[in-house]
């Protein structure tokens, strides 16, 4: 078994404020980290420090971007366990969209269709959400996540659990306590494995 890790984060970007006064949720992002430290954190999300509208597939880093940019960004994240099978596609399909990242682009037309509860999808055309449900899809995670999904929908999937909660720019200082929630989890999944 392997860690993926969901962020989910409220930057106080125009952008985001306009996002969570149509969902009325807390956050209105979401990205997906291979790692613990967060060093492989991906998203579809503004490309441009100053334009919105020219965005699509980003690697994301807490101290560089939008997120150096707006230090009180907050933050949830989240640790799921996945199969080693599950995580390899899940980087292997990450490593596409790195390699081809100019054939991608940023669905800014889904994304405020969200707000009418209506979806429109375009191939190559993700925004933050549908990114990420994109990938936990193609490594066939059952994630029963609805058809027009915002990010906060994240928060209810089975397995998932809060692992920290505060400033993005305070993470790091948590690093000791999540490798122990990391370590406890670990032990549960081998504990559930013998019993099957």
């Amino acid at each position: 078994m392997k860690g993926i890790y969901l962020i989910l984060t409220y930057t106080g970007t125009v952008p985001s404020k306009v996002i969570r006064s149509f969902t009325k949720d807390e956050f209105s992002h979401v990205s997906i980290s291979l790692d613990l430290e967060l060093s492989e954190m991906y998203s579809f999300a503004r490309l441009r420090k100053y334009n919105f509208f020219v965005a699509g597939f980003l690697h994301e880093k807490i101290n560089e971007g939008t997120f150096k940019r707006f230090k009180k960004t907050k933050t949830k994240i989240y640790h799921m366990m996945v199969t080693e099978e599950q995580y390899e596609i899940i980087k292997e399909t990450i490593e596409e969209f790195k390699q081809n990242k100019s054939e991608y682009k940023f669905n800014i037309l889904g994304l405020c269709a969200v707000s009418i509860h209506t979806k429109i999808k375009r191939d190559h055309y993700f925004y933050c959400a549908e990114f990420v449900k994109y990938l936990l899809e193609k490594a066939k995670i059952k994630t029963n996540l609805p058809e027009i999904v915002k990010p906060e929908d994240f928060r209810r999937l089975d397995g998932i659990e809060e692992i920290y909660s505060g400033y993005l720019r305070d993470y790091k200082s948590s690093k000791i306590k999540l490798s122990q929630v990391i370590k406890e989890n670990l032990r549960f999944y081998k504990e559930e494995s013998t019993l099957l």
